[in-house]
């Protein structure tokens, strides 16, 4: 088909309405069911802070940086470098699902095809009775066509194929969150507890040291003839026993050395920490009120985008029901140069739509629609199941601070009780008033009551990074926004 030059600039002057009508009508119907956040039921408060509230910061939330509130140098250098390949994976699957994204948004537009083409023609004819010679020919034909074809959205399906990968990119991103989260926290605990058995070895050197002690005062006892021979006997074995005691904290040292390496996404080998007890408290943590839970999980936050994802899935499996619209074009010039393809009469074009309609497919449709309502019932089950999950952990981690701090001062009252029965004991053993054995009960007493004393501690600090991870970190909600997820 040939066209005129007035007929292409009346056909370009349509196009602005053309193109302003067809976005009209591709915003018009939206199959995908309203949707609203799945309601959580929700308390004014946490109920295992009745009785007991830690003392209350002046931020009312941890933002960022949320391991500088144990005022941790070392630690807030190791929680800088947290880039292991968990991760990696969690930050590769984001960008998967960004790209995701763009594929979808790329059917808002018309594909626009192009095959350009050169043939070569040669024909020859036979001798005919009034032209005894043979005559041939040789042709070119040179082609330029340019093709496009553009699906107009009336019911909504490439709309909700893009609001559906944008939730699950803003998903992806909040599981990204949730995985560093998870890294940070096991940071921090393997940090404290490794903190804890410098603080044990630095108990056990300095019960190593008193042992000594006892074992040499022992030793003048018995060749004075005050003491007997299995008193030193009984000093001895007590000081091997604590020498294998602080040897066998070495072991788990490494073990947690080595776990913070991988953490870090380091080598072990060329990985090392410097020994130091530790000196950290628990610290200060702003709890909030049980409904901001919802907005301070990366997990919450991921299955609710979940929920809204498969929500917007109903639309795209409703919109089968209904025809396929789309409009198709082509263009394009031709001729037998290439001088000439530049010509006017060698352009040709054609526009035209189609509709495509399925009839029958043996209840297909209905199943997928069926399928999608049931994925969406189960994301909402998984989104209650998340939060009610959350609630556990917050609940758990409170009332195991609570307890710890009522517990940790009961063993501190041991530890000092057992500290007088071994001065004591030491006292009438010199005097000869009684046995060097009550002398090894009461140190063995005392030694047992301090690590008691020092693992309820390391409890503690664990609690306290396990509660700040319970209550989302320094996440909240805003970071899996739209802005997160260009062109969303």
């Amino acid at each position: 088909m040939k066209a005129s030059r007035h007929s292409l600039i009346a056909m370009g002057a349509s196009m602005p309405t053309l193109a302003m009508a067809c976005i009209v009508l591709m915003t018009a119907c939206n199959l995908a069911p309203k949707y609203a956040s799945p309601e959580v039921e929700t308390t004014a408060t946490f109920k295992e802070m009745a009785g007991w509230k830690m003392a209350q910061p002046k931020d009312a939330t941890v933002r960022g940086k949320w391991w500088s509130v144990f005022h941790e140098s070392e630690l807030n250098g190791l929680e800088s470098n947290v880039a292991n390949q968990n991760v990696a994976v969690a930050l590769a699957n984001f960008l998967a699902a960004r790209a995701v994204v763009q594929q979808n948004r790329s059917q808002y537009f018309p594909t626009v095809t192009s095959s350009p083409s050169v043939t070569r023609t040669h024909a020859s004819s036979q001798p005919s009775p009034g032209s005894p010679s043979t005559t041939s020919y040789t042709l070119n034909q040179y082609s330029l066509p340019i093709d496009a074809s553009w699906e107009l959205d009336f019911w909504g399906r490439i709309h909700n194929s893009v609001k559906a990968s944008s939730l699950e990119a803003q998903a992806t991103l909040a599981d990204l969150e949730g995985v560093r989260l998870t890294a940070q926290a096991e940071v921090a605990v393997d940090y404290f507890q490794l903190r804890v058995l410098d603080a044990q070895k630095e108990l056990s050197d300095a019960t190593v040291r008193a042992y000594q002690e006892s074992l040499k005062l022992t030793q003048v006892k018995q060749r004075t003839g005050i003491a007997a021979g299995q008193d030193v006997q009984q000093a001895e074995t007590q000081l091997n026993i604590a020498r294998a005691q602080a040897t066998d904290l070495g072991i788990q040292r490494a073990q947690l050395e080595h776990a913070i390496a991988t953490l870090l996404g380091k080598s072990a080998s060329a990985f090392s920490i410097p020994f130091r007890p530790l000196a950290s408290t628990p610290a200060l943590i702003p709890i909030g009120v049980p409904s901001q839970l919802l907005e301070r999980r990366p997990d919450i936050a991921a299955a609710e985008r979940r929920v809204a994802e498969a929500n917007a899935k109903i639309g795209v499996a409703r919109a089968a029901y209904f025809p396929t619209v789309s409009l198709g074009g082509s263009g394009g010039v031709q001729g037998a140069s290439l001088g000439g393809i530049s010509s006017g009469p060698t352009l040709v074009w054609s526009v035209g739509a189609s509709l495509a309609q399925t009839l029958f497919d043996g209840g297909k449709r209905s199943a997928v629609t069926e399928q999608a309502r049931a994925v969406y019932l189960g994301t909402v089950a998984g989104y209650r199941q998340t939060v009610l999950t959350a609630f556990q952990e917050v609940e758990d981690n409170l009332s195991t601070l609570r307890i710890l701090s009522r517990e940790l001062q009961q063993q501190n009252a041991a530890v000092l009780s057992s500290r007088n029965y071994l001065k004591l004991a030491n006292d009438r053993y010199k005097s000869g008033i009684d046995t060097y054995l009550n002398v090894i009960t009461a140190q063995a007493t005392l030694f047992a009551n301090q690590r008691t004393a020092l693992n309820l501690r390391m409890q503690q600090m664990t609690a306290s990074v396990q509660l700040i991870k319970a209550l989302g970190g320094g996440w909240d909600a805003s970071r899996t926004t739209t802005e997160a997820v260009p062109g969303i």
